[in-house]
């Protein structure tokens, strides 16, 4: 599948998208031996795509991280406001990662950061559909949180149900734990907002059946083991046949 050239390579974990126009601007890109110019297309997995005469994703060590983001940080390389990002969380790791999907700025909890460029499109590509749970704490009563459940849409997009487990409530306010799977942006905040739900706290806590580590600290990180990496790789080559 075709995709711009800024996109294919910040998700190799190159560049940020904006750095990534400077370079074809600049002539750095290359598409089948072809210099590249702003606005091009390619698909990564069957064309050539080099910077500097050097094909993307080659044999550069792969990194799998699993950060449990803090509220009040952005999910990206770079911010224009000068807030704090997961670039800077993971700076020590040894290798440019970039986020797989993003959580807001006022949400925490697991985000998955890697190199892997293949890995990141499997994951993030819109016709896949990773289901996603979170832990959110609403002021509101229950009733008003199950309908969660029901059809909706958001931004004219008709968004598939979401499956809603109540933990706890009182008088004024619920915590659930909600699934979705498509995870359009602040998608979970609207969604509270058509059913009268104020978020109080939004905390992912699985990606599949990846759980956030409960041992990591808001903020720190680790590699992902052999099996969780497995379980990943799995998934995405199941969505990719399908």
């Amino acid at each position: 599948m075709k995709e711009r050239l800024q996109k294919i390579l910040a998700q190799a974990g190159l560049c940020s998208r904006r750095t990534a126009e400077s370079w074809i601007e600049a002539g750095r890109v290359t598409v089948n031996g072809r210099r590249a110019s702003l606005g091009d297309q390619a698909d990564a997995q069957k064309e050539r795509v080099c910077v500097d005469g050097k094909p993307i994703g080659g044999n550069e060590q792969k990194r799998y991280l699993m950060l449990n983001k803090p509220r009040g940080v952005v999910s990206t390389m770079q911010d224009e406001h000068g807030r704090k990002t997961v670039a800077a969380l993971t700076a020590n790791c040894g290798a440019r990662v970039v986020p797989v999907g993003r959580l807001d700025y006022t949400s925490e909890g697991l985000l998955l950061l890697t190199n892997d460029g293949a890995l990141t499109y499997a994951l993030t590509h819109p016709r896949h559909e990773v289901p996603k749970y979170y832990e959110v704490r609403v002021r509101g009563r229950v009733d008003q949180a199950m309908r969660l459940s029901e059809p909706m849409e958001i931004d004219g997009y008709q968004i598939a149900p979401a499956t809603v487990d109540i933990l706890e409530h009182d008088d004024e306010s619920v915590k659930l734990r909600l699934g979705i799977h498509e995870g359009r942006n602040r998608q979970i905040r609207k969604m509270c907002e058509q059913c009268g739900l104020e978020v109080r706290r939004l905390k992912r806590i699985a990606i599949g059946k990846l759980m956030l580590d409960p041992r990591l600290t808001p903020g720190s990180w680790r590699e992902l083991t052999e099996k969780e990496l497995a379980y990943l790789q799995g998934l995405a080559a199941n969505m990719q046949e399908g």
